[in-house]
């Protein structure tokens, strides 16, 4: 859920959530001016699944998704699947049209409320809506609450109460926030707490509706939360059954994932050439391509799957014979390849700049931190212009290295040292370099570790030069897991009978790709 924001000023500046309840349908133009806009439901607490509100109203309130269909596949191929909070930049001319809208319809409030005698109209619409997300907020069996907002916020009763000048807003508010503490997840506590300390009635409640949003849009994270395994599992039966009634038509629809897993099955019989360990120095180089491992893992349905969702992220964008079975996933896929390549060239950067930075240089997570930011930032231009790109790269972390050896008192890099520094940075743009190369086979066995063990136990040990990435590593490796275990579940059977006509009896160790 997005973070909370509460107290003084800081709540006329609460962004709004992404998810927006619908207005009312037309009615008189009082009272059409009287609707702010508000945030979409959703709240954090105990309640099982069969408590919720139907898979149709999440639907509904988040608003991305077509159908219930879709919004179910979504969620199912995304564990952390959660609705945004949406923030517009104050700059933007979205986010200005929004304060000054919103602002308008605050101000409007605050002089109807100040006006001899008040007028009660707005404040009244407002009380309502709120009645309505409070309600929103209860379980079926809680009905003594909902019998006591019911006869506290009771709109006959309220609009008869300002029709005698009798209305307390104030007074109202507190009960609101009462109400709002008893039903609110912890993590709205403090948001809260801090409308307590509002005295104006108008920034009180256009704080209240703040904070409201923000634990409606908890409701439908935690309702969408309590639903995934239930979703995932429609997910993974729905594309099934559908693409067995297109294979039922078309029954070459496998052809390229046979083709695809054949592959996968050669790779791994197949010797791989190594590439020696890179030094700590500036002699870097790598062993040639007839060096190899001499004796290749016996064939398993893990193993030669792993290689074949790993093929995936090599893939050449000119062949055409893409596995049907993944061609849902290949946008994500080409998303992780991205990633992927973002973080060879970063690592690689890294890895050659601690060479000649020191043990005590690269040893203070500010300096390592610093240079990585900068980085990241400069190859964002990589793919349209590799080598101006690594020429950019090459000479600002040349100058960082050289300053910070200086402001630490250290021994400055001498000119040899420099230019063998910048040499070595611009090769990286190179596919052939042997410092990308390193870099990028040891991404790939961390990914591969992840298919096998999972993504906590491969991070436990990474090979060199990928431990100063551990984060960013993490991220790729728990998307690749989550994309592969789905397509796992999905298409599992498939898999099992191609891969019993690749697997000699003897080496299949496994009897079904559905249990990975």
């Amino acid at each position: 859920a997005a973070s909370r924001r509460g107290g003084g000023d800081s709540i006329r500046n609460m962004p709004d959530v992404e998810e927006k309840v619908p207005l009312k349908a037309p009615g008189d133009a009082q009272c059409r001016s009287c609707k702010p806009e508000t945030s979409a439901p959703t709240r954090e607490d105990q309640r099982g699944p069969e408590d919720h509100p139907a898979l149709l109203s999440v639907t509904g309130l988040i608003g991305t998704v077509d159908d219930v269909s879709k919004l179910s596949n979504k969620i199912g191929m995304n564990h952390d699947f959660h609705v945004k909070e949406k923030v517009s930049s104050p700059s933007s001319l979205e986010g200005k049209v929004k304060e000054t809208m919103h602002n308008a319809f605050w101000d409007h409030l605050k002089e109807q409320l100040s006006a001899t005698p008040p007028d009660f109209s707005c404040a009244l619409e407002l009380l309502k809506e709120i009645k309505e997300i409070l309600l929103s907020l209860l379980l079926p069996r809680q009905s003594r609450l909902r019998g006591e907002i019911e006869e506290a916020l009771d709109t006959e009763l309220l609009k008869r109460k300002a029709e005698h000048g009798a209305l307390n807003v104030s007074l109202l508010s507190k009960y609101i926030l009462d109400m709002m503490t008893l039903l609110c997840a912890p993590v709205r506590d403090e948001a809260v707490q801090n409308l307590e300390n509002i005295t104006d009635p108008v920034r009180l409640l256009r704080g209240i509706f703040q904070v409201l949003g923000l634990m409606k849009m908890d409701m439908v994270n935690y309702t969408i939360q309590s639903l995934q395994p239930h979703l995932q599992e429609h997910s993974i039966q729905h594309e099934r059954a559908t693409f067995q009634e297109l294979l039922n038509k078309q029954p070459s629809l496998l052809d390229h994932t046979t083709k695809w897993l054949t592959q996968a099955a050669v790779d791994l019989t197949m010797p791989l050439p190594i590439c020696l360990d890179i030094s700590d120095s500036t002699t870097m180089a790598c062993s040639s391509p007839n060096e190899t491992v001499s004796s290749p893992e016996p064939l398993s349905p893990t193993m030669v799957l792993s290689q074949g969702f790993l093929n995936l992220l090599l893939w050449d964008p000119e062949n055409e014979e893409f596995p049907e079975t993944l061609l849902m996933d290949r946008t994500r896929l080409r998303e992780l390849e991205s990633q992927l390549h973002r973080l060879t060239l970063l690592a690689s950067v890294l890895l050659v700049a601690s060479s000649f930075s020191g043990s005590v240089l690269f040893g203070s997570p500010q300096f390592v931190d610093k240079l990585k930011r900068m980085t990241k930032d400069l190859i964002e231009e990589f793919d349209s212009s590799p080598e101006e790109a690594m020429q950019t790269v090459s000479e600002q972390v040349s100058q960082e290295i050289h300053q910070s050896l200086k402001n630490m008192g250290l021994a400055a890099l001498s000119s040899d040292n420099t230019a063998s520094l910048i040499g070595q940075l611009q090769n990286i743009a190179k596919k052939e370099d042997c410092v990308r190369s390193v870099i990028d086979q040891r991404i790939h066995l961390f990914l591969k570790c992840c298919l096998v063990l999972g993504v906590q136990r491969s991070l436990l040990d990474l090979p060199g030069g990928l431990t100063v990435i551990e984060a960013e590593l993490a991220e790729l490796g728990q998307k690749f897991v989550s994309l592969t275990h789905h397509n796992q579940k999905v298409f599992g059977p498939y898999y099992t009978e191609i891969l019993k006509t690749l697997i000699p009896p003897a080496q299949a160790l496994e009897n079904e790709v559905e249990s990975l």
